[in-house]
């Protein structure tokens, strides 16, 4: 505790330091904050700095002042991304669509809601399936929801932790804006920390640089559980009315001990040890070690038909085309050591060396591609906007094998993938979108690879409040992963040639946010699928398998005197012909109960609740240390277990803190199955707590 304090008193300390060495400069006066600016976006600027005259009489003799600075002009944002709606934000978030000329929006977190949801894929639907402390592997309960088509596949069980291009944060902000979190939990030799912090700032009206750090894990409540996962993402971006540039780097790391898991889940569901440290793990030095580096950029620049004149702050509502490029270089590494003294008999082979490992494997892609993109009349219109691209990717994998090491060469696989891509899209007023999309591998790597998308969304409004309904259709054929072909290890090894996966997919969406009610039912025909079977080696079905879900979302809005009982409910059914290819629980939720009240009002909001998670039982998939692969184990059923968290949630003006009791009802109600990934347990009743501080200028 003691540490965990004067941690947060450094925290605040480099907080205020850092703050006094900021620019002072501003855009505005106005605070910072999610809602809407309902003044004039452009409140601030003399109209004078336009050409308008200063002076009544024009023909009036004037002594310049030469003892006084002229205001300099300061320009509007300028950019076709972004409308009115969006200039009227003091400050808004986004990331680039890397193939095609689009932003995609998002919010600043620095609202009350779901600040005790540290974990990052407790956020999204139902959740993970997960090891149980902070920074390990996790899978989507739903299938829907499970990441597709990455080719570092060894990184793909901690999806939800790391940047990509994709996901890597830009903002606009009025005043300079920099955020402090810090969560801690436990004893000081298990304790769990989640450290992070961002600072953005703005140059100009259109142009701007931020970072994000995050550094999140566990020392572990078991025998060699420390994980550690840390995520950097470095921008710039200048989104101009006709030149535009987003350019960054990523760096993403895990840094984990492998234990294995317990020996023995009866330790846990029938025997009640006190010291978790003394329950026996199968792995005692096992390791697994990711890391990666990005770097990239998204450049376009516009040309438009028409002539513009100085009042256009954007080329949005006018016919142009723009061209662009992207560059992309990622290189991602990965170890894995272990020794035959602490492993015992967890691993059946050992291919190369019979006392120790030391696997590593190395991939890197180099993109260059191309794109056009014509805008016929209105960015928003009914063809909104038709794009086109081409692109090459340059593959090299690397991975030990005997076979090339007595040669005296390493095994160094070179490939090169060609792809075309097109997409449109355009919308009827603001009652109906459509769209679609299209790639296709002509040569190369990944040739005859090939991914298709349509999507529509009808909307009707009443008393000026939307409901949409909305459906999307993919149909894909793809390559199956190039380390699910060939891999030589100590513990595994394979070489396979596989089809072709392929897949259609159809879901349909209702959506009425008044009411706070989202249902949408999903459905997946699968041919060929590539998994990671029983004996944790990649298998491919050869024949069809179905998945279909239906996910509800209702939430419950109550007053209570002058607070409010809000009751948040999500649910998620789900059917699978085969669940030895495809396992998922038929049913698996997540719900909220909390009181949302003002102690103080307009200063200081809180909410006090409860978070419960439920699944069926189902058979779960397993984690392989070595391959670093979730695989479909055949052996146990997990599930049928409630974990519930009691949390208080504050927000102080800019100060958000949380309280949590999560797995509060561990050995409560007789049931002590609290296993989400077979023989690795969640964790047992922890306290935490933490905060998030904003600085606005």
């Amino acid at each position: 505790m003691r540490r965990a304090i004067l941690r947060i008193i450094f925290i605040i300390a480099a907080g205020v330091v850092f703050g006094l060495f900021l620019p002072a400069r501003s855009y505005s006066q106005s605070t910072f904050d999610d809602t809407y600016d309902y003044d004039n976006v452009y409140d601030g600027y003399d109209v004078d700095d336009y050409g308008g005259n200063p002076f009544e009489n024009p023909d009036d003799e004037i002594q310049e002042d030469t003892t006084t600075k002229k205001p300099k002009v300061r320009k509007p944002l300028e950019s076709y991304f972004f409308d009115d709606s969006v200039r009227q934000y003091h400050n808004f978030k986004w990331s680039v669509d890397t193939y095609r000329n689009r932003v995609k929006m998002s919010n600043i977190d620095t609202l009350l809601n779901n600040l005790q949801l540290d974990f990052p894929f407790e956020r999204n639907g139902v959740g993970d399936a997960y090891q149980g402390p902070l920074g390990g592997a996790s899978v989507p309960y739903s299938y829907f929801d499970r990441p597709q088509f990455q080719d570092f596949s060894f990184a793909r069980g901690y999806y939800s932790y790391y940047w990509t291009p994709d996901n890597a944060p830009y903002y606009n902000v009025k005043s300079p804006f920099t955020q402090f979190q810090y969560y801690t939990a436990g004893q000081k030799i298990m304790a769990e920390e989640n450290f992070e912090i961002r600072h953005a700032q703005n140059i100009s009206p259109s142009s701007g640089f931020n970072f994000d750090y995050k550094s999140r894990g566990t020392r572990g409540q078991y025998e060699w559980q420390k994980m550690r996962d840390k995520n950097l993402s470095v921008g710039f971006s200048h989104t101009g009315k006709k030149y535009t540039i987003h350019a960054g780097y990523i760096y993403n790391a895990v840094l984990n001990q492998e234990n294995g898991g317990v020996t023995d889940d009866r330790l846990i569901t029938d025997t009640v040890i006190d010291l978790t440290k003394a329950i026996p793990v199968r792995l005692m030095d096992a390791e697994n070690t990711i890391k990666n580096n990005t770097y990239y950029v998204v450049q376009s620049y516009g040309i438009p038909l028409r002539r513009l004149t100085d009042e256009d702050f954007s080329i949005a509502d006018r016919s142009s085309v723009f061209v662009g490029h992207v560059f992309e270089y990622d290189r991602w590494f990965r170890k894995y050591n272990d020794t035959k003294a602490e492993s015992g008999d967890f691993y059946e082979n050992w291919y190369i060396n019979p006392t120790i490992t030391a696997d590593s494997v190395f991939e890197s892609r180099l993109t260059n591609r191309v794109f056009v993109q014509l805008q016929p009349w209105d960015r928003n219109g009914v063809i909104g906007t038709i794009d086109a691209g081409a692109g090459v990717d340059m593959h090299k994998f690397y991975m030990f094998d005997p076979n090339y090491f007595i040669s005296g060469n390493r095994h160094e696989q070179k490939e090169t993938s060609y792809y075309v891509y097109g997409s449109i899209d355009g919308k009827v007023s603001r009652y109906f979108n459509w769209g679609g999309d299209i790639m296709f591998h002509p040569a190369g790597y990944k040739s005859g690879d090939l991914q298709f998308g349509a999507n529509a969304s009808l909307s009707a409004y009443i008393k000026g409040r939307p409901v949409t309904l909305s459906g999307n259709l993919s149909i894909d054929r793809v390559s199956p992963d190039y380390w699910s072909q060939r891999y030589f290890s100590n513990h595994y090894v394979w070489r396979n040639s596989f089809d072709k996966e392929n897949e259609t997919r159809f879901e349909v969406k209702l959506d009425i946010p008044a009411i706070c009610f989202e249902v949408k039912a999903m459905s997946s025909v699968v041919t060929d699928k590539v998994y990671y079977d029983e004996n944790a080696m990649p298998a491919q079905h050869d024949s069809n398998v179905n998945v279909s879900g239906v996910y509800a979302y209702k939430g419950f809005r109550i007053p209570v005197r002058n607070s409010e009982l809000r009751l948040d409910h999500r649910v998620l059914l789900q059917w699978s012909t085969s669940q030895k290819v495809i396992p998922v629980p038929q049913a698996a939720a997540y719900l909220s109960y909390y009181f949302e009240f003002n102690i103080v009002k307009n200063v200081l909001r809180c909410q006090l609740g409860v978070d419960g998670r439920y699944t069926t039982e189902y058979y779960a998939q397993g984690w392989n240390p070595a391959t670093a692969q979730f695989y479909n184990q055949r052996e146990k059923q997990i599930g049928d277990y409630i974990k519930a968290d009691l949390f208080l949630n504050a927000k102080w003006k800019r100060m958000r803190i949380f309280l949590k009791l999560e797995h509060a009802n561990e050995d409560m109600f007789g049931s002590r199955h609290y296993f989400t990934v077979p023989d690795y347990p969640l964790n047992r009743r922890i306290f935490k707590y933490g905060f998030s501080w904003s600085f606005y200028d």
